[in-house]
């Protein structure tokens, strides 16, 4: 990422900062947080992923890793964090080897990860109880937005804490917005992945029905990309589909977990999400068929 890093950073401090969880997302947001000189130390669960990312920043200012996530937080302006659900969030939040055991009064804890809006307002209550900042900012912009520094970021929280933290998030960013109050953040996420199910289960089937009528279908999607139907999935993973390649990053797995969180928000707030529970079960069918590592757009798939 070093010689290749397309990212131009803007002038902002050097904070003290941390950044617990090194997976596909988590290694590079901490990489451009180092690349644009602020003093990053790292936890991961396996010790060896965060030995690996501070040989490959060494040439930054200092980066460390840590063995607990309190150990991470200590004396640092900002914990920020991308694990994997609501239970590992708590994991590395709460408890005496959790970081807000470690932090300071008046840091701030950046949570990135896509969890529940009710994990969010309860952290946040948390952290305010110990005199600490929690902000909900999961994240879009999958695998490739992250190593390039280009994610978007929807917040939830209080605006002074937002905006201590926003010239040190638009590292890895290219918006960073507050959206509301706790969970805000998480809701605007959930959105967002309603959006993303329904437009993937409409390509996968435009495409199917293109090849079954016989058409050229990537020329077919060079001409509707250029109308009403243009959207960044027929962009970038309608020729990938045509392709049969589905090893772009964000995993069914994952889109499931996210799913399923919207679903259940949908049950408390009485939402009416026909065609999101649909999609939810064709994902189901491509886990049923070996499917779970492969990208969001394999929904084309169970249709072939």
């Amino acid at each position: 990422m070093n010689s290749t890093n397309p990212k131009t950073y803007e002038a902002a401090p050097s904070r003290k900062v941390a950044f617990l969880g090194l997976g596909v997302m988590g290694y590079p947001m901490a990489g451009h947080l180092a690349l644009a000189g602020h003093q990053v130390t790292v936890y991961n669960r396996t010790a060896a992923k965060s030995i690996a990312w501070c040989t490959e920043y060494a040439g930054t200012s200092s980066p460390k890793h840590a063995a607990t996530p309190r150990e991470a937080a200590q004396g640092a302006d900002i914990v920020f964090c991308c694990v994997g659900n609501d239970d590992d969030l708590r994991g590395v939040t709460l408890g005496k080897d959790g970081a807000f055991a470690g932090m300071q009064p008046g840091a701030i804890f950046v949570d990135h990860t896509t969890a529940s809006a009710n994990v969010a307002r309860e952290l946040y209550a948390a952290a305010q109880a110990l005199k600490l900042q929690f902000v909900d900012a999961p994240v879009s912009g999958g695998q490739a937005g992250a190593q390039n520094g280009l994610l978007t970021v929807m917040c939830g929280g209080d605006a002074a804490a937002f905006e201590a933290v926003k010239p040190a998030g638009m590292a890895f960013s290219k918006a960073f917005t507050l959206m509301g109050a706790s969970g805000a953040g998480q809701l605007t996420k959930m959105v967002n992945q309603i959006c993303i199910a329904g437009l993937v289960q409409g390509l996968s089937e435009a495409i199917a029905f293109g090849q079954k009528a016989g058409l050229d279908v990537n020329q077919v999607l060079d001409v509707i990309g250029k109308g009403a139907a243009q959207s960044w999935q027929l962009d970038n993973r309608g020729k990938t589909m045509v392709a049969d390649k589905f090893d772009f990053g964000f995993a069914v797995d994952w889109m499931r977990k996210d799913l399923g969180l919207v679903l259940d928000e949908a049950k408390t707030n009485g939402a009416r999400l026909p065609v999101t529970a649909l999609v939810d079960q064709f994902y189901a069918d491509v886990q049923a068929m070996g499917g779970q590592r492969w990208d969001t757009s394999s929904l084309i798939k169970r249709l072939k």
